[in-house]
């Protein structure tokens, strides 16, 4: 099973948004899957379920990158700034894709499957949330793909 749809699975296994996309990645955090899961808990339905801040999956994802390129020391100015640049890369690919990343105003648009995100065409994903999981996901390892090979 890849990462899109381990992440799809972990959705319908009733993790929220935030939980499915960073539980995807815990084969590379070496983090026990309850704190994974712990740790993304507030964060699914836009924090807290209330639709009103960031999309969950982008939220998942900006977990992922903080565990994989940390910045665990206050006074590590190089590793916030490889942080920030990661996760700022992340949420632009995500918003080129869909237009937004708040969760109210993805939910009100409502997004489809499409070409510009053909993980979630290939797993035949009909649910609004499976969409965005599914495409951050998708992003995150086409991003660890780069940063892999150069």
């Amino acid at each position: 099973m890849d990462r899109c749809e381990a992440a799809f699975q972990y959705h319908k296994a009733g993790y929220n948004c935030a939980q499915a996309v960073a539980l995807a990645f815990e084969d590379l955090l070496d983090i026990p899957k309850p704190v994974i899961a712990a740790a993304g808990g507030g964060f699914g339905g836009g924090m807290g379920g209330s639709h009103a801040e960031l999309c969950g999956a982008v939220s998942g994802g900006v977990l992922v990158l903080g565990w994989l390129a940390p910045q665990s020391d206050g006074a590590d100015a190089e590793g916030k700034k490889r942080t920030y640049a990661a996760v700022k890369e992340f949420r632009r690919r995500f918003e080129e894709v869909f237009g937004l990343t708040r969760c109210g105003d993805l939910l009100a648009a409502h997004p489809k499957p499409d070409e510009k995100n053909p993980a979630a065409l290939r797993l035949g994903v009909t649910a609004h949330c499976d969409n965005m999981i599914v495409t951050a996901v998708e992003i995150l390892e086409k991003m660890l793909a780069e940063r892999a090979a150069s």
